[in-house]
């Protein structure tokens, strides 16, 4: 790789993964985080459809998906149960808080969320990441790590450390299913599998949009979804 290269790929890096969450945390950019995502995943797929060794196919390929879907459901399932006994055990009136007070917005969060955050979400912090930058992290480890938390320092923009240390676990979760699977659509069902339970169980309040201030997530009442 070359110097140019790499100085590129450094600032780009830095532009979209650490700039402009910051910008939004401080509300410098206004705060519309699926009008953003759509727009950069729109720009890194015109990025990577310049590659000629890009294959497209791996955006809905679902080879192999039916082989791993099974120890991902194992694992996965036990790591929701731990979640939700933590929820039920710390914080007891947020336990599925979003379907009593909201049914409606919560069946229609259910089949958006997957369509209009997973998804594109996945295709940019793993497809798009994983080729675009293993030049500068490689494959391994790297890569994993570097994924995971441009994933969790990306969630600044809703004003909590929760939804910051839950996304960078939940980001190596996704890392490495993608890395062992290589499949997007894969990856794309982990994260939404956790994604609607974490809405369900009611901690999703703190991956909402707020129009409020940036504040602490130690005042929960003043999160609203809008």
């Amino acid at each position: 790789m070359t110097r140019d290269r790499k100085i590129l790929l450094v600032a780009e890096l830095a532009v979209v993964f650490l700039a402009m969450p910051l910008l939004i945390n401080r509300r410098v950019l206004p705060n519309w985080p699926i009008p953003f995502l759509l727009l950069v995943t729109l720009g890194a797929f015109l990025i990577l459809r310049q590659e000629p060794a890009f294959d497209g196919a791996i955006l809905i390929r679902f080879r192999g998906v039916m082989n791993r879907i099974r120890p991902l459901l194992l694992r996965d399932g036990a790591l929701i149960a731990v979640l939700g006994v933590a929820v039920w055990r710390m914080t007891p009136e947020l336990l599925f808080s979003f379907v009593k007070t909201s049914p409606m917005l919560w069946a229609v969060v259910m089949v958006l969320y997957p369509v209009l955050s997973v998804y594109p979400q996945e295709f940019l912090f793993r497809a798009y990441f994983f080729r675009r930058y293993a030049p500068l992290f490689g494959g391994g480890w790297g890569m994993v790590a570097a994924s995971a938390l441009a994933f969790g320092f990306v969630h600044i923009i809703f004003g909590n450390w929760l939804s910051v240390g839950l996304s960078a676990i939940g980001g190596v979760l996704f890392a490495l299913t993608y890395q062992q699977s290589g499949s997007l659509v894969l990856t794309c069902i982990e994260h939404a599998l956790f994604g609607d339970f974490i809405f369900t169980i009611g901690i999703g309040q703190f991956f909402f949009h707020r129009s409020a201030a940036v504040a602490d997530f130690a005042d929960p009442s003043s999160q609203n979804p809008t």
